[in-house]
């Protein structure tokens, strides 16, 4: 069977458990926003000119934080649930979403807020990467595994 760069064949054993790196998918949602709020609205500009206009859809605005914020929120508690018991990455990953809220509020600072945002965010999923790795396995006095 030949593989492409767009074909990808995987064989999963009945036996073989699929896991999801929940930092690696915090990460990859959190650049996924930062592609969207930077480059979205210079090719969403030209579609006045066929009559539609969604540039400034608060509401999808605010879907996209709060999928950024349940998935990184769900990586980072089981992090830190199951892992290293710290919740500087929970406040940090905090403070990204608030600044992805200000910046969906305050339109005009759209991009002083935005890299910051980002910054933080990934800065979260990294700190909660890194915790797990340091910890392996930490139990605490709340495990109740």
């Amino acid at each position: 069977m030949q593989q492409c760069c767009i074909c990808v064949y995987l064989q999963l054993n009945s036996s073989m458990a699929f896991k999801i790196n929940w930092d690696a998918l915090g990460i990859t949602t959190s650049i996924a926003c930062a592609i969207h709020c930077a480059v979205l609205p210079l090719f969403l500009s030209s579609l006045p000119l066929f009559g539609v206009n969604i540039i400034d859809n608060l509401y999808f605005e605010y879907l996209m934080v709060s999928i950024a914020f349940l998935v990184g929120m769900y990586a980072l508690y089981h992090g830190r649930k199951k892992h290293h018991h710290r919740k500087l990455p929970m406040l940090v990953f905090t403070i990204g979403i608030l600044l992805l809220l200000a910046k969906v509020v305050w339109h005009q600072w759209q991009l002083w807020l935005l890299f910051p945002a980002v910054f933080f965010i990934v800065t979260a999923h990294y700190l909660n990467f890194k915790f797990c790795r340091v910890h392996d396995h930490a139990h605490a006095e709340d495990c109740n595994h």
